[in-house]
């Protein structure tokens, strides 16, 4: 494991203040509901000011659209704003991971064409990677993409795919060779890019408890997908989604989520006789978030040196979902008091829904049991 403590230089201490100014103004406290890390909402509009300022595909080369930011700098950028709630939702996975992949295994057609637009802040993508029967073993895939004219015909079905009945294209993760007697599972796979307006492609929403609606299954029929949008060379789907992960997993959004709930609550207790309790709390909680802050800027450091920390990442992952339940669990302890997502106090309002997506967080972007097992392999040199 390569953890090594950091702190941010003067540089990136003045990003991180541009870019709390820039909340303070555009989204000062008592305008918006905040957003419970990656799962809030989608906002074109702010994506696009965001854009603006550079802080959409901040890692991504100049030549193609991108400001050739560290990942640092945008590890800065995502924290301020997950702390903050902000309405991150629209250009949220095209930033944090689909934009690297294709600027890593892409072609240049294939960077001119999508890159410059999700700098932009335009496009929207979701993950295809889970299906219906796979449970969390990712290499068990079985959605077939079969040769045709001048392209792959694809069916079967993704799930758990958020916000595809939003976003634009999702990258997906397919079966392209069969598998062979006795071969391994993790041969034969591709990565493609998928238009979510393809013909043959039906969304059908995944309700959450409280009726919201943010994940989806995707069925295709038939679907079409041009050769042109191959990510990489086909059969290789697996050795690319193996270095996606370390985008995905080591991040801010593993262990932020219920952060803006926390902070809600000190400001409704401010005065009362539960404000000394409330401090305590946050003084634990804060502990052991500045511990997990450590391990995920070490991460982007790693990644700023041209290293693919997929097992750093997963442990990450691991030990920061597991946390924000335990964060979950002692909110409820505190307030000991049924909870509605309609009630007065925002702050109750936030606790709700902590509880109801909560334990989605430790699904998504891998199990906490597939993450042990990947650090695991990584702490006895074994491939992940």
């Amino acid at each position: 494991m390569r953890f090594t403590p950091t702190q941010l230089g003067d540089a990136e201490l003045e990003l991180q203040r541009e870019v709390r100014a820039f909340l303070a103004q555009e989204l000062p406290p008592g305008s918006h509901q905040p957003g419970l890390g990656m799962s809030a909402r989608a906002d074109r509009a702010f994506s696009a000011k965001m854009a603006e300022r550079g802080w959409v595909g901040m890692s991504l080369p100049k030549q193609w659209g991108g400001s050739d930011r560290s990942a640092v700098d945008r590890f800065i950028v995502v924290e301020e704003m997950l702390r903050w709630g902000a309405p991150v939702g629209h250009h949220w996975v095209a930033d944090r991971q689909t934009g690297n992949v294709i600027l890593k295994f892409g072609t240049d057609e294939q960077r001119k064409r999508f890159l410059p637009a999700i700098c932009r802040g335009e496009l929207g993508f979701s993950i295809g990677m889970s299906e219906p029967d796979s449970g969390s073993d990712l290499a068990s895939v079985s959605m077939r993409a079969e040769r045709g004219d001048g392209g792959w015909i694809v069916n079967g079905t993704k799930i758990w795919t958020s916000g595809a009945h939003q976003n634009d294209w999702f990258i997906c993760l397919l079966r392209t060779h069969p598998l062979e007697e006795g071969g391994s599972k993790h041969q034969g796979l591709s990565q493609m890019l998928v238009d979510l307006n393809s013909p043959g492609l039906d969304i059908g929403p995944i309700p959450f408890l409280n009726g919201e609606h943010h994940f989806n299954e995707v069925a295709f029929t038939d679907v079409f997908v041009p050769d042109e949008n191959v990510v990489g060379e086909p059969g290789m789907g697996w050795n690319q989604n193996t270095a996606e992960m370390a985008y995905e997993r080591g991040g801010p959004d593993r262990w932020l989520s219920p952060f803006s709930t926390v902070e809600q609550l000190l400001r409704e207790v401010e005065g009362t006789e539960m404000e000394q309790r409330a401090c305590e709390l946050f003084g634990e909680l804060t502990a052991r978030w500045w511990a997990l802050r450590n391990l995920s800027l070490s991460v982007a450091r790693l990644i700023d040196e041209g290293e693919a920390p997929s097992v750093e990442s997963a442990l990450v992952k691991e030990m920061g979902t597991r946390f924000e339940l335990e964060v979950i669990e002692k909110l409820v302890e505190f307030v000991d008091e049924e909870l509605t997502p309609d009630a007065d106090s925002l702050f109750h309002r936030l606790l709700a829904e902590c509880v109801l997506t909560g334990p989605g967080n430790t699904i998504r972007g891998g199990t906490i049991e597939i993450l042990r097992s990947v650090a695991a392999k990584g702490l006895e040199g074994l491939p992940a």
